[in-house]
């Protein structure tokens, strides 16, 4: 009769032989192959540089990479937006840990005689297409960016429309069409057409005209949006891998089953500025509502191009909102090459058609919105400064739903159920819970931009202005916005 420690000792060395035979068999396979020299070179030693790579960003993440570090954003910004959506204080103590020497860093200037607690900056209503048959009221100046359903997960469409609601701010749909999840919430609803116009296509690809009235006669729907390109992948239509397409998605969208949904990289019927201005004037006569576009600065011909049609035409030809995305801007799926290469920074391209619109006249005909990497309350306050209208963020408000920047948006294993359909790991996204989360973080970007222009002593955080920021040179000083960058109506007006 066998001993337990015999019992033992023989389980232990059948495991050790079955571990080394394991451990052979890979040195082998890594000797064999041809697809790694390093493999090839140092058979199973080898393998530890693909794993270390592979856990290289998560250990980055949590131990090595100092708050100001990281990208695509860093420690600092995420603990704002987290500490702000779980309603905690955003005090700090001993100072700034931000680097005030990097040449570009906005500096807000402070009044000298700054107006009285009793009388702090409070957010007015700004209208939106104010000729349209049913022009928008808008509440506040920061709302949620487009992402589509689809892109994200139904539990994420719907905590971010219940805290929409809540907030008082109006949600983008992104190109992927209206979901019964985006109107449960009965926030204020901005419908983007796309380059494929889901939701109001037709087989062929092409609007369909019945289908848009169908969904302008939603309440909630108060805009419409035309997507001409987005800042992470200019000049190529939005990517949604097969593996996230449910059916209930390739019906919402009015797509195939069981292959990628790809859009085309421009509307087919939008070749010129002419017509671009005559689909804007169609949607907004079939609708009632305003109508806009979305793109992103490259040069400024093609808006100095679009502003002179608009003046020879007639105001009325105008779109009533113009969405300005980054270069900087995300997406769940995008080529490298345009992600990294392609596109102009907000940070300049705000600048470029804020001044071409100003130039030309039409400053209260058009609305401006700033879209790319724009999530805490210093880079809102500067947009309005540079002069945006309004503010929208995605990636803010992914953080306000617990992501933690884990780069797996286009994989559909996000570990917090935000940008996958796997319904196993979307119940760690718990909608009455993430909801909250949603408003208390709008509302806290919309209480410190008010706080900052309360500090430099205007009465509404749209009154900032480029004399309320200093930019830091190169040299290490700082010199005024304003005289960096002339604001349009410095200059003279262009009949």
């Amino acid at each position: 009769m066998f001993s337990v420690v015999e019992f033992l000792a023989q389980v232990f060395l059948f495991t050790f032989g079955v571990v080394i035979l394991a451990l052979a068999l890979l040195a082998l396979l890594d000797r064999i192959q041809t697809q790694d020299a390093i493999r090839r070179n140092y058979p199973l030693f080898g393998r530890f540089r693909g794993l270390f790579m592979q856990l290289g960003e998560f250990f980055r993440q949590y131990f090595f990479a100092m708050d100001r570090e990281e990208l695509p954003f860093n420690r600092a910004q995420r603990d704002w937006v987290n500490h702000s959506a779980d309603g905690g204080s955003n005090t700090r103590a001993f100072g700034s840990t931000r680097n005030l020497s990097i040449p570009g860093t906005p500096i807000f200037v402070n009044a000298t005689f700054p107006p009285l607690d009793t009388q702090s900056a409070k957010t007015e209503p700004l209208v939106i297409g104010a000729s349209a048959r049913h022009p928008f009221v808008a509440p506040s100046f920061f709302n949620i960016s487009g992402m589509s359903f689809g892109a994200i997960s139904r539990p994420a469409v719907l905590a971010l429309s219940r805290g929409a609601k809540k907030a008082g701010i109006w949600m983008n749909t992104g190109e992927g069409a209206l979901s019964s999840y985006h109107l449960e919430g009965g926030c204020d609803i901005v419908f983007q057409i796309g380059t494929a116009k889901y939701g109001v296509r037709k087989p062929d690809g092409s609007l369909d005209d019945d289908k848009l009235r169908e969904m302008a006669a939603h309440d909630a729907v108060k805009m419409f949006e035309l997507k001409l390109a987005q800042g992470a992948k200019p000049g190529k239509g939005g990517i949604l891998p097969a593996e996230k397409i449910t059916p209930e998605i390739a019906r919402i969208r009015g797509i195939e089953m069981g292959q990628d949904s790809l859009s085309p990289n421009r509307h087919p019927e939008v070749a010129t500025v002419g017509e671009l201005l005559d689909m804007i004037a169609h949607v907004r006569e079939v609708t009632g509502k305003p109508v806009g576009i979305k793109t992103v600065v490259s040069e400024t011909e093609p808006f100095e191009d679009l502003f002179r049609a608009i003046c020879e035409r007639g105001e009325e030809s105008a779109p009533d909102f113009i969405t300005l995305d980054g270069g900087e801007g995300g997406t769940g799926a995008s080529p490298m090459p345009l992600m990294d290469l392609v596109g102009v920074s907000i940070r300049e391209g705000l600048l470029m058609v804020s001044d071409l619109r100003d130039r030309h006249g039409l400053k209260d005909r058009i609305r401006l919105v700033a879209s790319g990497k724009l999530i805490n309350p210093g880079d809102v306050a500067w947009a309005l400064a540079a002069g945006a209208d309004f503010v929208t963020s995605a990636r803010g408000f992914m953080f306000s739903l617990g992501c933690i920047q884990a780069l797996k948006c286009n994989k559909n294993t996000c570990p917090t159920g935000i940008t996958t359909h796997d319904k196993r790991l979307q119940k760690g996204l718990v909608v009455e819970v993430k909801e909250d989360r949603v408003a208390r973080y709008a509302k806290g970007i919309i209480k410190e931009v008010e706080t900052i222009a309360h500090s430099v002593g205007v009465t509404e955080p749209r009154k900032l202005r480029r004399r309320h920021v200093r930019l830091v040179m190169a040299d290490g000083t700082s010199r005024p916005m304003h005289e960096v960058f002339p604001r349009g109506h410095d200059v003279p007006t262009i009949s």
